[in-house]
């Protein structure tokens, strides 16, 4: 071989070696561009035009923003902080709770493994289901005519009643999305040295004690990540309250939230508004930034 072939192939195999990373990442690079990023930066446009999906945008800057945040005789005004209302109460209620009892349940089958992979495939099989399989099954299930709620005794109109609605939405959602949190949780505890657990029991720290001292410093991380993604999957809640709305529209209004009415605002019966609603899904989407921000700031230490 002589000189001139050897640097082609030295040139041949540098930039190979090079590019090699590009084509692991460049499949998913660009189906993140097609149906990510493109989309977010259409939808942030399309906040500052008048358009029904149908005709050409037109440029109305700022009016749709002022429409839903200042102007108080506007029902898309009505309809923005009523929806803001009810995702608040739900993300304040269902984030403490969707991190507590999958860590609770993690923490139990840490320190119990008789059983524990029989009982975190059952805790982790609601995940498995669609979010309409779930929303009907509790929805027979707290069936106050004839569901197991009314075998019980329990012959109260869950999906329309307040504060039952709240109760029923609370507890589908926590039932189906608890074991993701729960499996991260005792992937976090497995990588905990007994060792700990041990002296601190010899040093006469019971249990709870040990769940504070030992167990939460040291899933940390796991547990950032798990309230950073329950938080923004509380703001976006939309299967569960639409399968309950749907079984009596007029009386559920309380668990209409955000996400609830810029789908009706854009998707709904009627003239679409997608400028309205893609203003109100920009405003939601910043917010979701902020106390993602605010939280990593809040949480986050040099040991992370």
């Amino acid at each position: 071989m002589n000189k001139n072939s050897s640097k082609i192939l030295n040139t041949f195999v540098k930039a190979k070696g090079k590019l090699l990373p590009f084509a692991f990442i460049g499949p998913h690079l660009i189906i993140f561009t097609i149906f990510v990023l493109l989309p977010t930066i259409f939808g942030v446009y399309i906040s500052f035009t008048q358009w029904d999906m149908i005709g050409t945008p037109k440029w109305v800057g700022f009016n749709n923003f002022r429409e839903i945040l200042i102007n108080k005789g506007s029902t898309f005004y009505q309809q923005f902080w009523s929806g803001i209302k009810n995702t608040l109460i739900f993300v304040i209620i269902n984030v403490p709770l969707s991190i507590c009892i999958p860590l609770l349940f993690a923490f139990i089958l840490y320190m119990c493994p008789y059983c524990s992979k029989l009982f975190q495939s059952i805790l982790y099989m609601p995940t498995l289901f669609s979010v309409t399989s779930v929303g009907l099954i509790w929805m027979q299930l707290l069936n106050h005519r004839f569901g197991l709620a009314s075998l019980l005794g329990a012959k109260v109109p869950w999906a329309i009643n307040m504060p039952h609605a709240w109760v029923s939405l609370l507890i589908m959602s926590i039932w189906w999305t608890m074991g993701t949190n729960m499996v991260i949780y005792q992937s976090a505890l497995a990588s905990v040295p007994r060792e700990l657990y041990e002296s601190a029991s010899i040093d006469g720290a019971n249990r709870f004690q040990q769940f504070i001292k030992i167990t939460l410093p040291s899933i940390k991380f796991q547990l950032l990540y798990t309230t950073v993604i329950t938080l923004a999957g509380s703001f976006n809640v939309y299967g569960q309250p639409t399968i309950m709305t749907r079984v009596d529209p007029g009386h559920a209004p309380a668990i209409k939230v955000l996400v609830f009415h810029i789908r009706n605002i854009a998707f709904g019966s009627g003239q679409s508004i997608a400028g309205i609603a893609s203003a109100m899904s920009v405003i939601l989407g910043l917010f979701i930034i902020i106390v993602s921000i605010l939280q990593f700031r809040l949480i986050r230490n040099e040991d992370i």
